[in-house]
């Protein structure tokens, strides 16, 4: 299949090289910022090797969703487009979040209008609502095939998804500790309501017993959602459709409905455990202290 790609799409529809240096810019601030410029940031500290790999790591998957292959390939198959979504939703902001250190995100959040607006759309019940309602919302099939013939559209609501996904994932990995305001148990509910929210959307692509999506069954809507993948005034020809189906209809798109679930699952489930270990840690230190204090060596004495 990579063959009949690249002999048939540019490599600028291929590889986007507009967003690929988006990515590369925000890399190289970042590294910047918490490298050789971060004595200009106050209580600045070195941070964790592990933690810049998460965020280059998030931000190169923000480029393979939006912008590089699998973008195009997401034209072309559900069960990528729907790979490319939980790329972009479910994986890479976490690890952005995780990577950012506070010292870094406190100018920006004392500021009183930012901060306002950031802490009602980080609101746990409104992040959640949010989030899951637009990638619910999303998945409709007379919306989905509308935003994706709609260029301008499509980008508003994959502006406002990300936007949102970033919010409903702050109360779960929160790097500064005034605003990580939700207890562990409170954490694992708002996992779970998170899960519970966004199955709706997996099992409707998952159980449904017809094609849903024209997109991806119509050449000529195909053909028009495809011309947005590729350079201004390059066409794509309907003919084209069936040379770039290797599932049938209806087990791509079951597929797609799986693959969504699933990293969906992994990618909750591995925040549960970053929950749970952060928790024990802070739980060490808290008995560590009290050890220390003057009042425990009174009292054992």
């Amino acid at each position: 299949m990579w063959e009949q790609l690249s002999s048939t799409f540019s490599f600028s529809a291929l590889w986007s090289p507009g967003i690929m240096v988006a990515a590369i810019v925000i890399a190289g601030f970042y590294l910047l910022l918490t490298g050789p410029w971060k004595n200009s940031f106050k209580d600045s500290a070195p941070i964790p090797l592990y933690k810049k790999i998460l965020f280059l790591i998030g931000v190169f998957l923000f480029y393979l969703g939006l912008g590089g292959p699998l973008s195009l390939m997401g034209h072309l198959l559900l069960s990528i487009h729907m790979t490319e979504m939980a790329l972009v939703y479910l994986v890479a902001p976490p690890l952005m979040i995780v990577g950012t250190p506070a010292w870094l995100l406190r100018p920006l959040l004392n500021i009183k209008v930012i901060r306002k607006i950031f802490k009602f759309f980080t609101f746990p019940i409104i992040s959640l609502l949010l989030f899951n309602g637009l990638f619910s919302f999303y998945h409709i099939p007379e919306i989905f095939d509308y935003l994706m013939v709609h260029y301008t559209a499509h980008n508003f609501y994959k502006a406002a998804l990300i936007l949102t996904a970033f919010a409903m994932w702050w109360p779960l990995v929160c790097p500064i500790p005034e605003y990580d305001t939700l207890s562990g148990v409170k954490k694992l509910g708002y996992i779970f309501a998170d899960g519970v929210l966004l199955t709706p959307a997996c099992a409707l692509i998952i159980f449904a017993t017809t094609p849903l999506y024209a997109t991806y069954t119509d050449p000529t809507i195909w053909a028009n959602a495809m011309g947005y993948c590729v350079p201004t005034g390059t066409t794509v020809s309907p003919e084209l459709f069936d040379q770039f189906k290797p599932l049938g209809i209806m087990e791509d798109q079951q597929l797609g409905g799986i693959i969504m679930k699933i990293i969906q699952e992994l990618s909750y489930g591995t925040a549960l455990g970053y929950i749970f270990f952060q928790w024990a840690r802070r739980e060490r230190e808290k008995d560590a202290e009290e050890l220390q204090s003057p009042e425990f060596r009174i009292s054992e004495i």
